[in-house]
């Protein structure tokens, strides 16, 4: 593919970036962005500025409102002449094949797909059965999320691409996620991260595995299913917000720091990793895996280790690492879901196991109440969560934004990254973040009284109120914990 600009050209997007930088007296910014609708502008925005390069790599793509306008704003890119990639892990792009081959047909779009099934004629179904016959790779997925633009501007953390990353109301879902945007130098590690993966042998190109759009319409087809997405109700409150792109850019420019040299180190798993599986886990550390570097920033932990982590599970080793500081009078504190609010009930089965050695410990933990009602009970499936950022500080930094789950998958099935940056204002603000989450308005506290667990946290009267068994849960979802809990498959949580 051809470069449309020359090196000496300065595209929006380059010159958006010095002037920032320049103003901070840096060569390298950071921000986080914790609401849905700034961190969907933000990527619209970059979008539209970008005049080289996009370069995308995400675990999940829905086809839903968000998912087709942000897949619009690919596609104008792609027709200005910016050069677009797109990786995808291969699990949630099966039964999409038409929606990839007619994207990867445009001239200035590649799609790849990430440790595919061979057996894609028979949809999921061939996808189980490959793994029935041996193909337990595929149990180890491609987690990782960013969203580079010119090599100048990374959007790093938690949120897939749909309606329930990005606060989108009325639906059955609500995530509370959060990004960090890297800008200038910081950028570099994010695009290292992805030609690693790009360049993967596990990477195969969606024309490969891709049946023919002739028949699907191809390319204009899908412009105009695209299209049709800004009609919808549901895209009123996105398409108004951007009407203050420019405003929202600027905000995210004041919101912005300067970092110094060597603040931001961003870690990946080796794309080899979905091969290897458990094994990886033992190389991790010199093939620069992301779980030991993630243990060594809490090690060195001497006041607060504050967590925000949906899916806690935190294995032998994790309950260790976490004794350990509190025994040395670190004060940890844990935001997670409750049972009412998690997505997958198995998860949360698995967590119980270490609720009480936690607590005796003096280890805090805060479960985050749920976002609505929920019947629709899945033991592996998304469903009604209303937590999904992953991240942490330690003392006054470093922060971490990231994929990464403090769970057995993350550490040892899953491909992750995530970035630690050092800014004594960016850990101000996930320290906020987390007493947001933990305020009694929003979260259970958990507590021990004669062994027996309790939950308190303030009624609609702001007075509190304690209780004894998991609050808010239908009596199916507790069963269903509770047989989960009995079962083998941490390991798989």
């Amino acid at each position: 593919m051809s470069q449309t600009l020359f090196p000496d050209d300065m595209t929006e997007l380059e010159q958006g970036v010095r002037s920032t930088l320049a103003r901070l007296g840096t060569e390298a910014g950071a921000a986080l962005v914790p609401e849905g609708l700034d961190a969907y502008a933000v990527r619209v925005a970059t979008a539209r500025a970008a005049g080289r390069t996009l370069d995308l790599q995400y675990y999940m793509w829905r086809g839903d409102v968000t998912g087709r306008l942000l897949a619009c704003e690919v596609l104008d890119a792609a027709d200005r002449g910016v050069q677009v990639r797109l990786l995808l892990d291969d699990a949630y792009a099966l039964g999409r094949e038409r929606v990839l081959s007619a994207l990867d047909a445009h001239p200035a779009i590649e799609v790849r797909l990430f440790n595919g099934t061979r057996w894609r004629l028979f949809g999921r179904w061939g996808f189980l059965l490959e793994m029935a016959f041996g193909g337990w790779h595929l149990n180890r997925r491609m987690h990782n999320k960013s969203w580079i633009a010119d090599g100048r501007v990374a959007i790093v953390g938690g949120r897939n691409l749909g309606d329930e990353y990005f606060g989108a109301e009325g639906g059955e879902f609500l995530f509370r996620d959060l990004d960090i945007v890297l800008a200038g130098a910081a950028a570099s590690g994010a695009t290292r991260v992805f030609e690693q993966y790009w360049r993967s042998k596990l990477a195969r190109p969606a024309a490969l595995v891709s049946p023919s759009t002739e028949a699907g319409g191809g390319l204009p087809q899908l412009r105009k299913d695209l299209a049709a997405a800004s009609g919808q109700p549901e895209a009123r409150r996105y398409l108004e917000h951007l009407g203050q792109v420019q405003q929202a850019a600027r905000q995210m420019a004041r919101g912005m720091v300067g970092l110094a040299r060597g603040a931001v180190q961003v870690v990946a798993d080796p794309p080899e990793k979905a091969r290897r599986g458990l094994a990886a886990r033992r190389r991790a550390r010199a093939a620069g895996g992301i779980a030991p570097e993630i243990a060594d920033a809490l090690r060195r932990a001497k006041r607060q280790a504050l967590l925000i982590s949906p899916y806690f599970v935190p294995g032998r080793a994790g309950l260790a690492l976490l004794l350990d500081l509190a025994a040395r009078g670190v004060k940890v504190s844990v935001v997670t879901n409750s049972l009412a609010a998690t997505d997958v009930v198995a998860v949360h089965g698995g967590y119980t196991h270490y609720r009480h050695a936690l607590l005796r410990a003096g280890i805090e933990l805060y479960e985050l109440r749920p976002s609505g009602e929920d019947e629709k009970t899945s033991a592996f499936g998304s469903r009604g969560a209303s937590l999904h950022t992953k991240a942490f500080v330690v003392d006054d930094g470093p922060v971490f934004v990231g994929s990464f789950n403090l769970d057995p998958r993350s550490a040892a099935l899953n491909t992750e990254m995530g970035a630690f940056v050092r800014h004594p204002v960016l850990a101000e603000e996930l320290r906020a973040e987390h007493a947001r989450l933990a305020d009694p308005l929003r979260s259970w506290r958990l507590g021990l009284e004669e062994g027996r667990l309790t939950w308190t946290a303030a009624g609609a009267d702001g007075r509190m109120r304690t209780l004894r068994r998991e609050p808010e849960a239908s009596l199916r979802r507790r069963v269903l914990a509770g047989l989960l809990r009995l079962l083998p498959i941490e390991s798989q949580l």
